[in-house]
């Protein structure tokens, strides 16, 4: 679309970077209200892996984890920079969403003009906030959008003469993707399917040069996966790192079935369109608008495939987990930008004298349907403090507990003790800042029904034994735990009778649905805990 340099014209465009201005300020505003947000288990796994690696211990050898590092090290800069706390964790977040938000800007730029590009940007930064794909939580999924933006903006740039260094960065950046979520993969296949179909090769030195340009962007990627590779090795880690990494992922991502993951679907998928409605359907307008407008996009065959490849990142393993969606966000932001051309060319076609109302309209439209969402989730976004939060989005959780019990442990151990977290609430270890006397920090693998939990049972017995935790957490919360029918009980029998032996019960923390109820030191020796969700501190005697 030409520019329109009519009054009326320039009106639209100072009203659209003004509109944009706003959105970014009300999403900022939302995301600094929160930031002091407690820690899910998630991010208390990436903090605690990120503040061993500020110490200088390497991945893998104090916390065993079936992730890449990439997103412990992005987690361990942020807190370089902010402080190890919720609140420096929360603003790098802040920072990356707000560097998506650009690149989400500048894609759409590249694809469409920028009557798609505020559309898209606006869009992207309110969905991506939304409770229903835990938007105000660091998760994983955030930082692979982060670093695959980026390579797919360096892969679509035309440039002949710095063709070479694009394609290796452009690699580079979708090998940062991979090492923050495996998922990421399917991002790189849509990469290179780009690569194949584009007309980048459609010269004289034909296929040696799609060779050489495939080359060139599968060293790219490849480079962060072999310095990782190359760091355990130094760390004497790699066949901890091969096993969670490649062997456990394998049984993990094959505990789930198809119908299984269908029926989660039918239930996950509704709750995260319903708030932000309107802009779904602009989407789909604007994918059919696709369908039937070839011109109306540069590079319509490269969209249509990163929905493609993006949808099945969202399905990695069948779980569909709430956070998984914000992979498919960025094509879905990209799509109403596409319905908004669709629209102002169906208002002001051609060389029509009406170019201003063809822009002005879906600015409108799309204003409004983000103005639904962001009063769809009112409450969630403007008036529930970040402890409320916490609690709408997941529910009775230990995570505000966590922090209590990580400054009483702290309080009351040395920097050389050891403790240990019988549950996955990595999170604990992070506040106490103290060694985990074990690297299982999860429990899930030692519950699930594959192969490998018994052993695993066996060898986290083992390790605690030898390390002798000062303190332990033990959590009486299902979710903490996710025991099956066929979860192995050696650890449970195995840690009733070694706490009578060798530890005292010195905390116990009661989740109700009103409150948390707090009992420490001889209060707790005394208190005898229902059947509900609560969480034991034992001290090791004497």
């Amino acid at each position: 679309m030409k520019v329109d340099n009519t009054e009326s014209g320039k009106l639209v465009s100072y009203l659209q970077y003004t509109l944009l201005a706003l959105v970014l300020a009300v999403v900022a505003y939302v995301r600094i209200r929160l930031l002091q947000v407690p820690l899910e288990r998630d991010e208390g796994e990436y903090a605690y892996m990120g503040q061993l690696l500020l110490n200088g211990i390497p991945p893998y050898v104090h916390a065993y984890s079936m992730k890449l590092p990439g997103v412990s090290v992005m987690y361990a800069l942020f807190m370089g920079l902010f402080g190890q706390t919720p609140f420096g964790i929360h603003l790098g977040l802040l920072l990356v969403n707000g560097i998506c938000i650009l690149l989400v800007y500048l894609l759409a730029l590249r694809l469409f003009d920028r009557n798609a590009a505020f559309p898209a940007a606006a869009s992207y930064a309110v969905l991506s906030l939304s409770e229903f794909v835990y938007g105000i939580f660091a998760h994983a999924t955030h930082f692979v959008v982060l670093f695959a933006l980026a390579g797919f903006i360096l892969l679509l740039r035309p440039s002949k003469r710095a063709r070479t260094l694009l394609l290796f960065l452009s690699g580079f950046c979708f090998g940062l993707a991979f090492t923050m979520k495996q998922p990421a993969a399917l991002l790189i296949v849509c990469a290179l399917f780009h690569l194949l179909s584009s007309g980048y090769h459609a010269h004289a030195s034909g296929r040696k040069t799609l060779i050489t340009e495939i080359a060139l962007f599968l060293l790219g990627v490849v480079v962060p996966y072999t310095l990782i590779v190359l760091w355990v090795l130094n760390a004497g880690a790699f066949d901890t790192f091969w096993f969670w990494t490649v062997t456990y992922v394998r049984e993990y991502a094959s505990g789930q079935t198809i119908a299984q993951g269908l029926t989660v679907l039918g239930r996950t998928f509704p709750l995260i369109v319903k708030p932000h409605l309107p802009l779904w359907i602009l989407a789909s307008a604007g994918a059919f608008s696709l369908l039937a407008n070839r011109g109306r996009c540069t590079n319509r065959q490269f969209l249509a495939g990163l929905l493609f490849f993006s949808s099945l990142a969202v399905c990695s393993g069948y779980y569909f987990r709430w956070h998984y969606f914000i992979l498919i966000l960025p094509v879905i932001a990209l799509l109403v930008g596409a319905s908004c051309v669709a629209i102002g060319d169906m208002i002001a076609p051609g060389t029509s004298s009406k170019k201003w109302l063809g822009r002005l309209i879906p600015t409108l439209l799309v204003m409004a349907a983000i103005g639904y969402g962001l009063y769809q989730e009112r409450s969630y976004f403007f008036k529930l403090t970040p402890l409320e939060a916490s609690a709408a989005t997941y529910g009775t959780t230990p995570f505000p507990a966590a922090i209590e019990i990580g400054r009483y442990i702290k309080d009351h151990t040395s920097g050389t003790d050891r403790i240990a977290v019988l549950g996955s609430e990595p999170e604990i270890y992070f506040y106490a800042r103290r060694l985990s006397a074990t690297g299982y920090i999860y429990m899930y693998s030692l519950m699930e029904d594959q192969p490998h939990a018994e052993r695993m049972q066996l060898e986290l017995i083992r390790e605690l034994e030898q390390s002798k935790p000062k303190y332990c957490v033990f959590t009486k919360i299902q979710f903490s735990w996710l025991v099956g029918p066929s979860s192995p009980r050696i650890i449970f029998d195995w840690f009733e009778k070694y706490a009578k032996e060798h530890y005292d019960q010195v905390g116990v923390i009661e989740l109700h649905d009103s409150e948390t109820r707090y009992f420490w030191d001889a209060e707790a020796a005394r208190h005898t805990s229902g059947s509900g969700p609560h969480l034991a501190v034992y001290k090791r005697k004497s």
